[in-house]
């Protein structure tokens, strides 16, 4: 497994707290992998919260119909790289 930056991991923590992933430690998530599908298995309206809980964390507003956003839904890597890009 890829090392998360301090960044990642707090990012991370926002995944799990968001979603109540209960039965996963955001330090154990994998950077670099998929979010969605085989990897982490989250699925659209998770993306909802996710990016509900970046706007209240960050201030910055995801939309769906931006390509940029889908990218960076692709790892927590992605993710991580897109918001600090963006706030």
């Amino acid at each position: 497994m890829a090392e998360q930056s301090p960044a990642e991991l707090k990012m991370a923590e926002l995944l799990v707290e968001s979603l109540n992933l209960e039965d996963i430690d955001a330090k154990d998530i994998n950077p670099e992998e998929p979010l969605f599908g085989d990897g982490l298995g989250l699925d659209s309206i998770d993306a909802l919260e996710v990016a509900l809980a970046i706007s209240q964390e960050y201030g910055l507003q995801m939309r769906a119909e931006d390509n940029s956003t889908r990218e960076a839904f692709a790892t927590l890597r992605s993710l991580c790289e897109y918001v600090e890009k963006n706030k």
